[in-house]
């Protein structure tokens, strides 16, 4: 396994693990709210956004990382990896690139808060809505370097 930094030929895969992470994860989003993300994830955040990607030993993108500054912008792994570390050596590289990152995650999405907090990231802020303005919580957290990192590797 090793992390890479990604190039635009990458986007598709990016693309194809997102909509398969949030298929997986997010059944709590309306089909309206599912489509609307989608178009903006697609035409808008991945085409420029600076991905790190999470490769098997094959070379096989099974994840990927969006870095803005000190914050987690995005990490998704694709599900049929769950649980095999790929979420967990996006983090480690996350925190190389930002030791003190923060991050927003979904309350409603069961493996994202438990998966955050199993790394060393605690709860610093909530808020009701998505940044759209839609009814989606995020609960915000921080790394604090205290981690548990071989438990609850939901990503």
């Amino acid at each position: 396994m090793k992390v890479r930094e990604g190039l635009p030929a990458d986007v598709p895969r990016a693309l194809e693990i997102w909509r398969a992470a949030v298929d997986a994860t997010h059944g709590f989003l309306t089909p309206e709210d599912r489509v609307e993300i989608d178009r903006m994830v697609a035409e808008q955040f991945l085409p420029q956004a600076e991905l790190w990607l999470a490769e098997d030993g094959d070379g096989h993108v099974l994840g990927f990382l969006v870095m803005e500054r000190n914050e987690i912008d995005a990490l998704f792994v694709d599900p049929a990896a769950h649980g095999q570390g790929y979420g967990t050596a996006l983090i480690e590289h996350a925190l190389t690139l930002s030791p003190h990152a923060t991050v927003e995650a979904s309350e409603q999405a069961s493996n994202a808060l438990p998966f955050y907090e199993a790394r060393g990231f605690v709860r610093i802020g909530r808020s009701e809505t998505d940044p759209q303005g839609r009814p989606y919580p995020l609960v915000r957290l921080r790394y604090a370097g205290v981690s548990n990192r071989g438990s609850s590797d939901g990503c």
